[in-house]
């Protein structure tokens, strides 16, 4: 490695503010806690857009706009050959995409220097895996979730399973965001535990910066809590990972004991139109509010009317949206099946699948003041002690090992092409 400041080509699929997700949030504050740490980024991106970024390069593969791109998501369970982009020439794929990303990504590379390429998901493992075999660039992967984890446990797409398979193997080094992920690497693509490091995500509350909730925005989930409503929250996509039939299922459960709670499911997805009919077959369809995508200053409203936020994933990786709305003031509920539960204590956990359990949660904080209380107050102590700086420190350490390794394999392909060579001459 060359002496001075680390030269990093990191391949992503989105930033805020055209993120559908919590990906392109991880990746913008883990990018910007390397550079204040010296670290020298190029961001590479699959759509051409502005972005509000001072603190690396960010480069466009192609001219798609962020709108066009949000026909791939980096989280939904896809068909792959669908015609999923519109251009005058006709339709083309998530796979044509890839295909370019990565053939810009070589391109780049024939006229640039890195240290290491540090890809994020399935999206760019490909890209990943072409700069690594034409360049010898150690490959860092850096996993927020599997194909796994988006199908809910399930089979999932076998074309993306094999691509996260191969990403993997050939890897330097991989980067889980969770003890749980790294767990699944390990048993689901036999990848050996000690290739595996652990960096946790973060959060820095002044990066939320001033802001003042007016109840007005939300009147009518204010005229409920007037009259003596708890209002429970989940911000997700609607998709078979998030567990939100369970969820649905459990505040159902949970109306028998205490009518007045309300339920606001905020984002979209392929689930919707089913939960929709689920809150009508379940009788609880007044009291359960769908948004639809919201960002920015909604988020924030939604947020901060909850009293009580439920992350119900089947399978969840990390899971930022715990630390926004501990931030926010509510008191968090969380699966097991969720790798920020290892490192928030102050939060009620149940299995995804254990519907009354969840329904008993609701109810006891909804009645239970103290309860509430105590839950929003200690987490505050917790979330503000894993800022991003940390994250940082822990990545450029699995930089250094990447590094070391493919400099120990390159010396050893020296050495042997060097006795090679020297049996040949005698």
């Amino acid at each position: 490695m060359r002496r001075g400041k680390l030269r990093i080509l990191m391949l992503g699929w989105e930033l805020p503010p055209h993120n559908s997700g919590g990906l392109g949030v991880a990746c913008f504050h883990m990018a910007r806690a390397i550079a204040q740490k010296g670290g020298e980024i190029a961001f590479v991106l699959p759509y051409s857009a502005g972005h509000d970024c001072d603190f690396m390069n960010i480069l466009a593969a192609t001219n798609l706009d962020p709108l066009e791109r949000f026909g791939g998501s980096a989280y939904d369970h896809l068909d792959l050959d669908a015609p999923t982009f519109q251009a005058p020439d006709g339709g083309f794929s998530i796979r044509d995409v890839q295909a370019k990303y990565a053939e810009f990504v070589v391109k780049h590379l024939e006229q640039s220097d890195y240290d290491v390429v540090h890809a994020h998901d399935w999206l760019t493992l490909e890209a990943g895996m072409a700069a690594k075999l034409e360049f010898g660039i150690p490959l860092v992967a850096h996993i927020h979730a599997t194909e796994f984890d988006r199908s809910g446990g399930e089979r999932g797409n076998p074309i993306i399973h094999e691509i996260e398979r191969e990403g993997l193997i050939m890897a330097d080094k991989i980067i889980a965001v969770s003890e749980y992920t790294k767990k699944l690497i390990a048993e689901r693509y036999e990848i050996p535990l000690d290739k595996i490091d652990v960096a946790h995500n973060g959060f820095d509350p002044d990066d939320w910066g001033q802001y003042d909730y007016d109840p007005s925005r939300l009147a009518y989930i204010e005229q409920k809590k007037q009259e003596g409503f708890k209002v429970v929250s989940t911000i997700s996509r609607l998709t078979i990972q998030k567990g939100l039939v369970h969820l649905l299922r459990s505040f159902a459960l949970a109306l028998k004991y205490n009518p007045k709670m309300l339920l606001v499911i905020a984002g979209d997805g392929d689930q919707r139109d089913e939960l929709l009919e689920l809150s009508a077959e379940l009788g609880v369809m007044q009291k359960v509010l769908f948004t639809g995508f919201i960002r920015g200053q909604e988020i924030r409203d939604v947020y901060a009317s909850a009293d009580i936020f439920v992350m119900s994933s089947r399978s969840e990786p990390f899971g930022l949206t715990a630390f926004e709305a501990a931030h926010h003031g509510s008191a968090v509920v969380l699966t097991r099946q969720s790798g920020v539960a290892e490192v928030l204590l102050n939060v009620l956990k149940y299995d995804f699948w254990d519907e009354h359990r969840l329904a008993d949660i609701m109810v006891n904080i909804a009645q239970s003041p103290g309860l509430a209380e105590d839950l929003k107050e200690n987490i505050r102590r917790e979330y503000t002690k894993l800022p991003w700086s940390k994250v940082a420190e822990a990545i450029l350490g699995s930089y250094q090992s990447a590094v070391r390794g493919m400099a120990t394999v390159q010396a050893a392909r020296r050495a042997v092409g060097s006795r090679v060579g020297a049996r040949r001459a005698a």
